[in-house]
């Protein structure tokens, strides 16, 4: 993963005057010691304690020293929500506030710190200050808590921190029949601070033409076979796939400009095919292995959601079609695979062949089979070549994404669950997914809250770690599945 940030975490601890400093400086030591422990490398914890709003400023000095960019400020005691607050107002980075928990009933006097009463005042102080802050949902803990409460903050701080570094590179127009990916992007802009470069295909094309003879194609080919072995029946395609993929990673280096980071929200088909003379999803499927998301069909949101998993996860991420129900036939005959799930809590996913080998059972070189039929119907796969298809490997994972509305109000949705050790009997990149109570989910979430079919694909359980990002970032709409018991605002109450 070479396009997503590391995040180094400074750790800044806090004193009220009346209170020792000893107490919050041995509690800091302590919080050290479990970070080191629990193996998060890329954690600074300030020698300075924040006393006065002199300390606040020499401790942003030291963060700045250090390299630290993401603040988790920590309350070894009550601490002074004034200078504290000054801090987490003028450091340039996500911020976190935790306090500590008391340690022991024998220390109760001289030992007693009051962190829980402080982190009252301290979110108040956020309040006032406008400050967006990460509060863990129970912020108050021994070091071997606020040690995890870290790490959950680094990933965390990785969605922030690479957003605000991310230059998207469309090219379009959408597909006439796609109109459901498109939405407002000033939103982007405004809320999460992405930069985009829209552009024409026509741009990509030139481009594309220029490196035909490039000599890097070889290289590039032979490195695609090596990945795909045995599972290439269409060797042939490699070469043109190969000029592809360098256009695209040539384009993002001379244009990214002042962005560190980069995703692609393309076009990709009708015309793409009959100019191009390829399909370009194993190209996509490459960069997003790389921590590159290349959205279909430019779904410049899809992209932005990809690229969150996959700084949220540090994990390839994939965008899929929420497209077909699970015959009732296959459900039936997989009891084992479906155990505790009803039929209802069931989808495919699908793309055409964007989806890394790498989470693939056995990912094979295809051709699109559904452009086939109007472009090549009598002849072998030619211009369609280029797709990775196979079923998903099964294990955990989350749905996601972001969105937003006609009225550019950004919204998302999370939802966890597995995919299944079933075969799809299908083609492309496909998996069975199952999710508790998504058919209400279906119905009440994404069909009543007008999202697209495009949805983001993280193969974990990484719904804890989005969901507290999306707060972070202003984002008050967002959606989960909800349990049974728990209607949604505009459910039939009679079934």
């Amino acid at each position: 993963m070479n396009n997503i940030p590391v995040v180094k975490v400074g750790v800044v601890s806090v004193s009220r005057d009346c209170f020792p400093i000893s107490l919050s400086a041995k509690r800091k030591e302590a919080v050290k010691a479990e970070c080191a422990k629990k193996g998060l490398e890329n954690v600074y914890v300030a020698d300075t304690i924040i006393e006065n709003e002199l300390d606040a400023m020499k401790a942003l000095e030291e963060l700045k020293n250090a390299g630290a960019n993401a603040l988790a400020l920590y309350l070894g005691n009550f601490g002074p929500e004034i200078p504290e607050m000054m801090l987490a107002q003028k450091f340039d980075g996500p911020v976190m506030v935790a306090a500590a928990a008391e340690e022991s009933q024998k220390d109760l006097i001289d030992g007693r710190g009051d962190a829980y009463c402080g982190m009252l005042n301290a979110s108040y102080n956020l309040s006032l200050r406008g400050v967006k802050a990460y509060i863990p949902e129970y912020p108050v803990g021994t070091p071997d808590e606020i040690a995890d409460m870290i790490a959950d903050f680094e990933n965390i701080a990785r969605v922030v921190i690479g957003l605000h570094s991310l230059k998207i590179f469309s090219f379009g127009p959408r597909p006439y029949d796609f109109m459901a990916c498109n939405a407002p992007i000033s939103p982007l802009y405004k809320t999460l601070g992405v930069e985009i470069q829209e552009n024409s295909e026509l741009d990509l094309f030139a481009s594309f033409n220029e490196h035909k003879d490039d000599e890097r194609i070889p290289a590039v080919a032979e490195d695609m076979a090596k990945e795909l072995g045995l599972n290439n029946p269409y060797a042939g395609i490699l070469p043109r796939l190969a000029q592809y993929e360098l256009t695209l990673l040539d384009w993002a280096e001379a244009n990214k400009g002042a962005c560190k980071y980069f995703v692609f929200a393309n076009k990709c088909w009708p015309a793409f095919q009959t100019q191009f003379g390829l399909v370009p999803c194993y190209v996509n499927s490459r960069l997003a292995a790389r921590g590159i998301p290349v959205a279909c069909e430019t779904d410049i949101y899809g992209a932005v959601t990809e690229y969150i998993i996959t700084c949220a996860t540090q994990k390839p991420a994939t965008l899929l079609d929420i497209n077909n129900s699970v015959p009732k036939d296959m459900f039936e005959a997989n009891p084992e695979a479906f155990a505790g799930y009803k039929l209802t809590d069931t989808f495919m996913g699908f793309h055409c062949g964007n989806t890394p080998i790498c989470c693939l059972k056995s990912g094979k070189m295809g051709f699109q089979r559904i452009m086939k039929r109007t472009l090549e119907p009598d002849k072998e796969p030619d211009i369609t070549r280029g797709t990775i298809e196979g079923n998903l490997i099964a294990g955990d994972c989350t749905i996601f994404r972001l969105q937003s509305t006609k009225d550019c109000e950004l919204r998302s949705y999370i939802a966890q669950g597995e995919i299944a050790d079933v075969d799809c009997q299908s083609f492309g990149g496909i998996g069975t997914f199952m999710i508790h109570e998504m058919g209400r989910f279906y119905r009440h979430v994404l069909v009543a809250k007008n999202y697209p079919h495009h949805a983001g694909i993280a193969f974990e359980h990484a719904g804890k770690t989005l969901y507290a990002a999306m707060k972070l970032m202003g984002i008050e709409d967002v959606c989960y599945n909800q349990p049974a018991g728990l209607p949604y605002k505009d459910e039939n109450p009679f079934g």
